[in-house]
């Protein structure tokens, strides 16, 4: 199976010069934890309700601050093409629950969004789900 049967195609992404607080509330609508952050429509990372509270909240930056300033500016991502379980490993080499998509390694048009739950709602086999058990395991 290939991530791009299991991923949240076509994502919304904010700009850098978005507020966090516009980030947060984003994410409440969505009922979601990260959003990839982008400059010209190009990403430049991503942000995640825990970038808002250990490096926003935590640090006295304020609400009305760019989102650019608790991103993770180094972005994690995969190819649309790859194999499910080569993504998973990623993922718990990463030490992630989420990367981007991006359609092959020339154009990296951003195309989407996979999950640790994108993966687990699709397990067709023991062993997969054996793996995304194990991925999980380092979140508390």
């Amino acid at each position: 199976m290939q991530i791009k049967q299991v991923m949240t195609s076509k994502p919304e992404y904010l700009d850098a010069t978005a507020t966090i607080r516009e980030a947060a509330i984003r994410m409440a609508e969505h009922d979601r934890g990260f959003t990839p952050i982008a400059e010209r429509e190009k990403l430049v990372g991503v942000v995640t309700d825990r970038d808002i509270a250990l490096r926003g909240i935590a640090n006295g930056v304020t609400p009305d601050d760019p989102v650019s300033s608790v991103m993770s500016g180094k972005l994690l991502y995969c190819y649309q093409d790859d194999k499910v379980e080569d993504v998973l490993q990623n993922m718990h080499d990463q030490r992630v629950q989420r990367l981007v998509v991006l359609n092959n390694d020339r154009n990296k048009d951003f195309v989407g969004v996979v999950t640790l739950a994108d993966i687990a709602k699709h397990c067709e086999t023991d062993d997969l789900a054996t793996r995304v058990m194990h991925c999980c395991r380092q979140y508390h």
